[in-house]
């Protein structure tokens, strides 16, 4: 487990363990490099989906809990609370301390610690064990089994520790990057804090305790971002990057320590661990297959293209991920359980499947529109025409984004029918035509061939297949699905068509920003959505 390290998340793990081991591991952003100088394990965005039972009683689909012992319910309900209002922080403080560092330091120093960070999060994917989720869900005797998953944690992490040093000079030479040898030495201490903090935020998460957890994150926060930033003003290019994570992943392990309900000292029972590794290395092996799906676009452009590609990359993909960060994780809470309500119920589950699955695009698709339609004068506005080569990517990528919504629902649906198995199956599919694809791209039209393979095996390979698993297992028929966001991808269209035509009738970035910006806006706001949905989108986003 990745310790929550605090400050704007350079590669939020959009799933938390606990949530993967109830429900099966999903796709997400983990190990995605933004430019704030962190990385973290998002439990807290994910706290909505963690809601056993949430399949199991009668009510409204917003009624969380209700079928619930009431003190549990309230639980819920206020991690929940805390949760997104933890995760809406992030979102929105995280793209404007990527601004301030992006027009200070070089696309180099992004490219190296883009380098050191896919090590890292590769070994923090298998740091602990995953038995620190298996705390989370123990039923016998909890400090019994805290006391062992300390010493599996702290154990294991020094362990990878002492991996991660000595190999660092060989997997920073096989991706040409050098210089990345000291930072991941550096971040790799990381994993050993991760290690002392994991089972104290287990027993956070356990006992729903999230404004705990937030109050640890924002404290990390301003720490990590002010050393950060500071060091990046004074001078030490990439070594800020990875002092300012260290600093506040330090703070945040002292925080989560210190209002942990308990502070379980490191012990010993020889069944009680063989129960924590028979459930923490299967989830291990899952976490670390997401990490590699996730990631190996980052590994293709490193060794293929080099540094200074692989931070245009970077931030060409992090600014396509947008919609996905602010709309599936906000979603999610809602969807999975309403789906669990309803799965033995076929008519309805497809009904409010459909119906959501529009009001969704109908907000992703103009998003994605403005990202890909303005990707040039947005990227060298906003951070500066040095970072003028990643707008070829974004163009493509912010097709991506608006694809990953779409799949994520799907796979939403899914995990809350217990479909488990089928999703494992598409992740390997989509993990091994990656590979090949992503290095054609690369090395045919640099980081926008890889923009371009990565829709084309989104779009043209892991769509139908979601499509015939919808109709086989849950009998949504491939008309409907793609019937429910057509208006909204006509209007994208449409708008496209019109932002292109009035960016062409202005030469300056700010003239294309706000032509092109306003012609998508109007278009679809009369073509893609009725005014019925406008007025309903507002609560169903709140909701």
């Amino acid at each position: 487990m990745a310790l929550n390290d605090t400050a704007t998340p350079m590669d939020r793990r959009l799933l938390s363990r606990d949530y993967r081991d109830r429900v099966g591991t999903r796709p997400t952003s983990q190990g995605r490099v933004e430019f704030d100088g962190n990385v973290t394990d998002d439990v807290t965005g994910d706290d909505g989906s963690k809601l056993d039972g949430a399949g199991t009683g009668a009510g409204e689909v917003d009624g969380i809990g209700e079928a619930l012992d009431p003190g549990i319910s309230t639980k819920m309900r206020s991690g929940l609370r805390w949760s997104v209002l933890s995760t809406v922080f992030n979102r929105l403080v995280n793209p404007l301390t990527g601004i301030i560092l992006a027009r200070i330091l070089s696309p180099k120093d992004f490219g190296i610690f883009a380098v050191a960070l896919i090590a890292l999060n590769g070994l923090n994917s298998i740091n602990e064990l995953g038995v620190t989720y298996a705390v989370v869900r123990w039923p016998g005797d909890l400090k019994l089994a805290a006391r062992t998953a300390t010493t599996i944690a702290i154990a294991s992490s020094v362990l990878v520790f002492i991996i991660c040093f000595i190999a660092a000079p060989f997997f920073a030479g096989a991706l040409h990057t050098p210089e990345a040898t000291g930072v991941l030495r550096l971040l790799a201490l990381g994993v050993v804090i991760d290690g002392i903090a994991s089972v104290p935020i287990g027993l956070l998460t356990r006992g729903f305790l999230q404004e705990k957890r937030a109050a640890a994150e924002w404290s990390g926060f301003v720490v990590s971002t002010s050393v950060t930033i500071g060091l990046a003003i004074a001078g030490f290019g990439v070594w800020s990057l990875a002092w300012g994570r260290l600093a506040g992943n330090s703070v945040n392990c002292a925080v989560v320590y210190i209002l942990a309900p308990e502070r379980p000292r490191p012990g010993w029972n020889r069944s009680v661990a063989r129960d924590l590794l028979k459930f923490g290395i299967p989830l291990t092996g899952s976490s670390f297959l997401v990490f590699a799906m996730l990631n190996v676009d980052y590994l293709v452009v490193g060794r293929e293209l080099g540094t200074i590609a692989l931070g245009y990359y970077a931030l060409a993909f992090n600014l396509s991920s947008f919609p996905w960060n602010m709309l599936s994780t906000a979603v999610r809470p809602i969807a999975v359980p309403a789906f669990a309500r309803f799965q033995n119920d076929g008519t309805r589950l497809r009904e409010i499947f459909l119906r959501w699955f529009h009001l969704l695009m109908s907000a992703t698709v103009p998003v994605c529109t403005l990202l890909g339609v303005l990707a040039l004068p947005l990227v060298t506005m906003v951070y500066g025409s040095k970072w003028e080569p990643a707008a070829s990517a974004l163009v493509f990528l912010a097709t991506l984004g608006g694809l990953r919504v779409a799949i994520d629902f799907g796979y939403d649906l899914f995990v809350a029918v217990g479909e488990s198995r089928v999703l494992v199956y598409i992740q390997g599919l989509w993990l091994l035509c990656l590979i090949p694809a992503l290095t054609i791209g690369a090395r045919s039209d640099g980081i926008r061939g890889v923009g371009i393979a990565h829709v084309a095996i989104a779009g043209g390979i892991i769509v139908p297949v979601y499509l015939i698993a919808l109709h086989r297992r849950q009998g949504l028929r491939p008309r409907a699905v793609l019937g429910a966001p057509a208006r909204p991808l006509l209007g994208g269209f449409l708008g496209a068509v019109a932002g292109v035509v009035l960016m062409s009738l202005f030469g300056s970035d700010l003239g294309q920003l706000v032509a092109g910006g306003l012609g998508i806006v109007v278009v679809y706001a009369i073509v893609g959505i009725s005014v019925r949905e406008l007025r309903l989108l507002p609560t169903f986003l709140r909701r």
